[in-house]
């Protein structure tokens, strides 16, 4: 009756997919694949490709040489060892970020999961696990699930890496970040992430990659950095989907 039933279901998405077309998940016009972005909204994508900065993985206009840091990264230096994104946080990103946050499409996971892992190969071919900034949990319990959650779980099926969700966890029910000045975000999430005494062996002497949607004013990621380190963590690498370049667009 159970293997009845399962390939009773199988047909009926076999039918409901030829009746319903997959849309392009930023503007809903068809296309061929599920997840897939229609052309017109690929061509708006821009994708952080080298070079860039070695520590934050911002873009440079021009190749200044291998391994140099951009004056960001030099004048206040983030606790993680090096970060990489996908693409730029524009209004594709934003569209496609806002869809799985708050649309619940946990059906782009998968997709933005594996441009991720071509983002931070190098990131990933040198860490022991992925460590998905939390969501408190109150928040949690009203969202159902945590967007960095489920990237990282996408991201493991693709590099064969586990995946330690309770090694991190936010203590501190912190105000939204949207329209916060970046002092403001600091203050906001300070104190807000804990390694606790039981999943200590998770992080002790690890290489970790932090795993969120977004970086922004990168205040959220570096209280989690120093969460891990402070816990023995070797290093922490940074993978998300977008981050936001020029300081424009840090509401999300």
């Amino acid at each position: 009756m159970g293997a009845f039933c399962r390939a009773l279901r199988g047909a009926g998405r076999v039918v409901l997919d030829a009746a319903l077309p997959p849309l392009c998940p930023a503007c809903r016009k068809p296309v061929a694949d599920d997840g897939g972005l229609c052309p017109d909204c690929w061509a708006q994508l821009s994708f952080i490709t080298p070079p860039y900065c070695e520590r934050l993985g911002i873009p440079f206009a021009y190749d200044p040489g291998p391994g140099v840091l951009s004056m960001q990264a030099i004048a206040n230096p983030p606790a993680y060892q090096r970060a990489r994104a996908v693409v730029r946080y524009d209004d594709i990103a934003r569209t496609l970020v806002h869809a799985l946050k708050y649309g619940d499409r946990l059906d782009l996971a998968p997709t933005l999961g594996r441009w991720m892992v071509q983002a931070g190969g190098a990131l990933l071919t040198e860490a022991d696990a992925l460590v998905p900034v939390p969501l408190h949990w109150r928040r949690l319990w009203a969202r159902r699930f945590n967007q960095s959650a489920a990237l990282a779980e996408a991201v493991a099926v693709e590099v064969k890496l586990p995946v330690t969700h309770a090694a991190l966890t936010r203590v501190k029910a912190t105000r939204q970040q949207v329209g916060l000045t970046a002092s403001e975000r600091a203050l906001n999430v300070q104190g807000a992430f804990r390694v606790r005494a039981e999943t200590r062996a998770d992080v002790k002497d690890r290489r970790l990659v932090l795993v969120d949607d977004v970086l922004t004013s990168g205040a959220t990621i570096d209280a989690c950095a120093r969460a891990l380190l402070r816990a023995g963590a070797a290093a922490v690498d940074v993978l998300v989907f977008a981050r936001v370049v020029d300081g424009r667009g840090l509401p999300i």
